[in-house]
């Protein structure tokens, strides 16, 4: 009973298909914090750069309101348009720049998604029981806690910048409408950019918290893990990648035998077959690799480090490769062919020792006429 408990336990790392599903139903690691943050960094910085320019324009705008008004009484209307549309051009520069800010903080962690599953209706969103556990989760007291820790940033902050620029401030009332208009900009642009370096703190404790959290959402227990890995096995690109997998490995293991060959044969424009035979663990040849074009030209570079003899037998190459797999026996009625290139082989071995002369030329051989392949 303990264990089938433990089983239940989500313990296991999220596997590929498990993240994809998530993204797929528009569920990533997001912080607000570091979206918040990040905008406003965006927009103190932009404020400080241009708060200039901005402010010379708000001038401008008041003052041609103001005009307005005064010489038109019966276009209260149109001047007030005026400066609403005037002002609206203005901050739409850094207002898109703050968007792209907020845009691309969400991208940092989470990736570009769009899934219509997270926008349909749950049902489970309205069950009280879910709810108060939400309200009682350790989530809900870390969104406390960084409520919280906002609330007195943001206090603290302000009651640092009325104390720093409070003699600024009043003598705002006295200063000239721009050079005002100016500072008082100036003003805020530092007062946020204050309260967006106290943030950086928060979302630096945020983010990693968050994808924590979200890792910790996705974990899986063991049978949803065997679950899953058995309707993987199912789908038809696993069982192709599969496939793919299995047949690299058995290149990669039939390569590795090439250099335990007694010979290579080769017909040098298509195949090459790597031989192997021992009198007193065989009964007969065997094959330990076989391939065609690039596989095996490999074979034959593998043969010429390992200081295996290559030899051009085209017809008896394509007999054995087309009649043997890879660590089968070679037929019976290849038996005195092969034993023909296994004599030459022998001889040469002997002759690069120094203990017999150098053989003769490779003979002619027969192959019988059921085992001829012309390609």
């Amino acid at each position: 009973m303990a264990e089938e408990q433990l089983g239940q336990e989500k313990t296991e790392e999220p596997t590929p298909r498990k993240e994809e599903k998530a993204r797929e139903d528009g569920q990533v690691a997001r912080s607000r914090e570091l979206n918040g943050m990040a905008m406003l960094v965006t927009g103190s910085v932009g404020l400080i750069a241009f708060g200039e320019v901005y402010a010379k324009t708000l001038v401008h705008i008041m003052r041609e309101t103001a005009e307005m008004a005064a010489t038109q009484h019966d276009e209260m209307l149109a001047a007030l348009e005026f400066a609403a549309t005037e002002a609206l051009w203005m901050t739409v520069p850094l207002l898109a720049l703050i968007l792209v800010a907020g845009v691309a903080s969400s991208l940092g962690i989470g990736g570009l998604v769009f899934s219509t599953k997270a926008m349909a209706f749950k049902g489970n969103r309205l069950s009280p029981l879910a709810g108060f556990k939400r309200m009682f989760s350790m989530r809900s007291l870390v969104e406390l806690g960084k409520a919280i820790a906002k609330v007195a940033v943001v206090v603290g902050v302000a009651l640092a910048v009325l104390n720093a620029m409070a003699r600024d401030m009043l003598a705002l009332a006295l200063a000239p409408l721009e050079p005002a208009v100016i500072d008082s900009l100036g003003i805020v642009a530092w007062s946020l950019a204050a309260l967006s370096a106290s943030l950086v703190i928060i979302a630096a404790v945020d983010v990693p918290f968050q994808i924590a959290e979200f890792r910790k959402q996705l974990k899986m227990t063991k049978q949803e893990v065997r679950d899953e890995m058995k309707d993987s096995e199912g789908r038809p690109e696993v069982k192709s990648r599969i496939r793919r997998l299995q047949q690299e490995l058995a290149r990669r293991r039939m390569l590795a035998d090439v250099p335990n060959a007694d010979v290579v044969i080769t017909n040098p424009e298509h195949y090459s077959v790597a031989l192997r035979y021992d009198p007193e663990a065989m009964s007969a040849p065997v094959v330990l690799a076989k391939g065609a074009d690039l596989i095996a030209l490999k074979i034959r570079e593998i043969a010429s480090a390992h200081d295996v003899p290559v030899l051009e037998s085209p017809p008896l190459t394509r007999a054995i490769y087309h009649a043997t797999e890879v660590g089968g026996e070679v037929p019976a009625p290849l038996y005195v062919a092969i034993a023909q290139v296994l004599a030459y082989v022998y001889q040469l071995q002997r002759f690069r020792n120094g203990t017999g002369s150098a053989p003769r030329l490779l003979p002619d051989i027969e192959i019988p006429e059921t085992y001829r392949r012309d390609e």
